[in-house]
């Protein structure tokens, strides 16, 4: 159902080709967004592409890039520009997870994750922020994790990666907030997802619907006012 609030407003959402990602663009393009995803494989890419514009009035284009590239995000990005006329919204959703103990982490696996949940998020909001200025505003939507807060064993790589962009989005927010640019980072635990999945049930889990409410929940909010973070949990986690 278009909303009101985003009908004619121009996104990017990186990683949208499945889980999170590609339910926050399916909810974007539904509520009357033009929405610009990325992925780093080309047939999940034109599969979700195809997808998302089966939703009536859609418009949803595509590219591959990994966002470890700052070239792939700039062109990422230039293909927002002439497609779609501009950019409003950005949903950083890109990431990995390798989760080994540090005596077992490799070196190539060590910056893997850092330059794609990390750096790869900024390569996006220099993109981002360089246009909304000109634009006027925009709004910043960085998909953090509780992680990046709760360390565990494993998580060594993972942790430091979410940990280091909850000082990036605030960072951000704080540069950027008189440019009429909002910064919200969204913190999910468990979610339901290829990325999180493990053998048994999983009905407890978050389900990607319900972030992709959360982002058109932010979206709405009047521009006076900023969320700055969203932490969101499983309601009733096993036991």
């Amino acid at each position: 159902m278009e909303d009101r609030f985003l009908v004619g407003r121009t996104a990017v959402v990186t990683g949208g080709t499945r889980g999170i990602g590609f339910a926050i663009a399916h909810a974007l393009a539904a509520a009357g967004a033009s929405v610009a995803i990325c992925g780093r494989s080309q047939s999940a890419l034109e599969d979700a592409v195809k997808r998302l514009n089966s939703t009536p009035g859609s418009k949803v284009i595509g590219r591959n890039a990994d966002v470890r590239s700052s070239t792939e995000v700039a062109a990422l990005f230039a293909l927002a520009d002439h497609e779609l006329g501009g950019l409003d919204v950005v949903v950083n959703n890109a990431g990995i997870g390798i989760f080994r103990s540090v005596a077992d982490l490799t070196e190539e696996e060590w910056q893997k994750t850092l330059e794609t949940n990390l750096s790869g998020v900024f390569h996006c909001c220099r993109e981002a922020v360089a246009r909304m200025r000109k634009r006027g505003g925009g709004y910043i939507l960085n998909v953090g994790s509780l992680a990046g807060v709760n360390a565990f064993a494993g998580g060594a790589a993972y942790n430091a990666s979410k940990f280091g962009l909850n000082g990036f989005s605030e960072a951000l927010m704080l540069d950027h907030r008189y440019d009429n640019i909002r910064v919200t980072q969204i913190m999910p635990g468990s979610v339901d997802t290829e990325f999180s999945s493990r053998s048994g049930q999983s009905d407890w889990k978050i389900a990607p619907e319900d972030i992709a409410e959360i982002v058109l929940m932010l979206l709405r909010m009047p521009e006076r006012t900023l969320v700055s973070r969203v932490d969101v949990r499983p309601s009733k986690p096993r036991k």
